[in-house]
């Protein structure tokens, strides 16, 4: 039997050389094949974030390395970011960068072995936002005294909703709610948690703008019941903490149970174990003053009473007391003092009206008819006298400003323009409509305009004759 080896002698198409671009392919070809979907465990080293977005880095044991390339695409729903030193587990497909010729790991999944991707996430985000400064404790607002209207970001199907609204109906009869529902896990979550808190920021500044007390909001709750780390994961959000941060009004966060931490948390104003301690903490300050106030009113009622106790002793004593005799007679004697000044007054007071009626029956006799209507035809005789005189000077005034009037017409005709052109004169103009007072002010090809009495003439210069 032949040998394979010695046929394959004899053969063109096994003679032929391949290029390095064919065998490459070839070699791509086969291991993505065989190699499709593979795990791979090391250490991350060389980790580079390019601007693409994408991620490069090698991964390493004691005796080999490998590349690895993670889209930009691929990166983005990793939970946490690659760094030196890190023991990661990666899952993908081997494939050959033909441009080197070498071989690398295309990343569909990236999970750091020995501490959750969750837990690690959750730490890098922390202190890059801490970082940032948006955990600083200065920034820390407390709750008002007494809010009236509050604002809930949650979901309006969720237990959390409901546990808020059974407390604060339980704790406090002044507190308005305002819901803005959005939901509180999965991949989209987390934008939609920081636009609900926009949106009731948006609402609180329209009603500042319109001066409307009744819709302004005094504390928001961004509330959410227990779960597990990837439920709860969406108020890890960076957008969350940003908008808790920037969030006019302040902010509660009240985010699964008592063991649970989020960044929300760390970004609010004040954090609550769970929605139902955010309500109390809302209510609770209503419910300690309205205790407070019954126990005032409780202690004026038994003051009151006491105190009227004593006056009515002290009175029952003052009348059992000789003073009290006294202070009877000293009260006839000062009601009769009243009548007789109320008797001098009613004389005075008959006294001065006839006086008075006495004073308009003189008037009266003084305004007979008679002396009146002398008096009257006396001044109607005045005023016609004043008439006549007025007319006159009237009349002269008018005549005086007519001639006036008359000379200076006279004047004004014999300087007018007009006047000159009647004589036989011209005016000329430039097309600028401005006068040529010399033969300077213009040249031979001119265009201009001839001002006669009865018109006006459009010449051309043919020539220029200056003295």
């Amino acid at each position: 039997m032949t040998h394979p080896m010695l046929l394959s002698l004899f053969d063109e198409s096994e003679r032929r050389p391949l290029s390095v671009s064919e065998l490459t392919a070839q070699v791509r070809s086969h291991v993505e094949n065989r190699f499709a979907a593979v795990w791979i465990e090391g250490e991350i080293s060389n980790f580079k974030a390019h601007t693409s977005g994408h991620w490069y880095f090698t991964i390493k044991d004691e005796a080999a390395q490998l590349r690895a390339t993670c889209f930009r695409g691929i990166n983005r729903a990793i939970r946490f970011r690659p760094s030196d030193g890190l023991q990661i587990r990666a899952r993908g497909r081997l494939t050959v960068y033909e441009r080197r010729g070498e071989y690398e790991l295309a990343v569909e999944a990236l999970d750091p072995v020995g501490a959750g991707a969750f837990r690690v996430a959750f730490e890098q985000m922390r202190a890059r936002l801490a970082a940032e400064g948006l955990f600083d404790e200065e920034l820390k607002r407390p709750v008002p005294l007494l809010p009236r209207r509050v604002g809930i970001v949650t979901s309006a199907s969720g237990a959390a909703l409901h546990d808020v609204l059974r407390t604060l109906a339980r704790r406090t009869r002044t507190v308005n709610v305002l819901v803005a529902h959005t939901r509180v896990q999965g991949e989209e979550a987390g934008a939609e948690i920081a636009k609900a808190i926009d949106l009731l920021n948006a609402h609180h500044a329209r009603a500042l703008e319109e001066t409307s007390a009744d819709d302004r909001l005094d504390v928001i709750i961004v509330a959410r019941g227990g779960g597990s780390i990837e439920d709860l994961w969406a108020f890890n959000d960076a957008e969350v903490a940003r908008a808790i941060r920037r969030s006019q009004v302040p902010v509660i966060s009240a985010v699964g149970h008592e063991t649970d931490y989020t960044l929300a948390d760390f970004a609010a104003d004040v954090r609550a174990a769970t929605p139902t301690a955010a309500a109390e903490l809302v209510a609770a300050r209503e419910a300690d003053l309205v205790a407070h106030v019954e126990n005032l009113n409780l202690d004026l009622f038994q003051h009151m009473r006491f105190r009227l106790m004593e006056d009515r002793a002290r009175l029952h004593e003052a009348t059992m007391s000789p003073g009290f005799d006294d202070a009877r007679a000293r009260l006839h004697h000062s009601m009769g003092r009243t009548i007789e000044a109320s008797h001098k007054l009613e004389t005075n007071v008959a006294r001065h009206a006839e006086r008075a009626r006495r004073r308009a029956l003189s008037i009266a006799c003084r305004l007979t008819p008679a002396p009146i209507a002398k008096r009257r035809a006396r001044g109607a005789v005045q005023l016609a006298t004043l008439r006549s005189s007025l007319d006159a000077l009237a009349a002269a005034s008018v005549e005086d400003a007519r001639a006036r009037l008359r000379v200076a017409v006279a004047s004004l005709g014999a300087l007018s323009p007009l006047a000159v052109l009647a004589r036989g004169f011209a005016i000329a103009q430039d097309e600028a409509g401005r006068s040529l007072r010399s033969s300077h002010d213009t040249e031979a090809g001119a265009r201009l305009r001839v001002q006669l009495n009865d018109g006006a003439l459009r010449c051309r210069v043919e020539e220029v004759e200056r003295v």
